[in-house]
């Protein structure tokens, strides 16, 4: 019986692999208009985008926590996916601020922007908007710190959307 149940997992975890496999080549979808998804076109390849970013980042004084590389781990799952990217910075002064009006914020800090790539071999950069967020998590007493996360967001996006 043990058997049975072994070879049966085993079985719906490579059919789950495999659907996994053709959804990542599915075409790409737009983000939904009420998603709180910010897209923007870099003018650059994958790598220079990251580069250019944590650049940016770094001469901000803002920390840079991490680059999860979502192609690697799902070639290491078994799954093709196109560059993905998801890299965490943020400046805990200020994103904590979210945290103590509400601390559910921390679902969405610190930043996290995502680098990918489309059909095309077009490099896209995506965050989630600021007044979003704040709506998202009813913060109603940071005005000028969503402010600020915004313009500092979209300027960070900048960087790597102008030759």
């Amino acid at each position: 019986m043990h058997k049975l149940v072994s070879l049966m997992l085993a079985g719906g975890i490579a059919a789950a692999a495999a659907g996994a496999a053709r959804l990542a080549h599915a075409e790409t979808p737009m983000p939904a208009a009420n998603s709180g998804i910010i897209r923007v076109k870099s003018a650059y390849s994958e790598a220079e985008t990251i580069q250019r970013i944590e650049k940016d980042v770094a001469g901000k004084g803002i920390r840079f926590f991490d680059d999860i590389n979502q192609q690697d781990l799902a070639a290491g799952a078994g799954i093709t996916l196109r560059p993905s990217h998801l890299l965490v910075f943020g400046n805990p002064p200020l994103g904590i601020k979210f945290l103590t009006s509400n601390p559910y914020a921390g679902l969405d800090w610190p930043v996290r922007m995502l680098v990918t790539q489309d059909d095309d071999g077009q490099v896209w950069i995506a965050y989630t908007d600021f007044d979003w967020i704040a709506r998202r998590h009813n913060i109603t007493d940071r005005g000028a710190d969503f402010k600020m996360a915004s313009m500092v967001a979209a300027s960070v996006a900048a960087s790597a959307t102008a030759p």
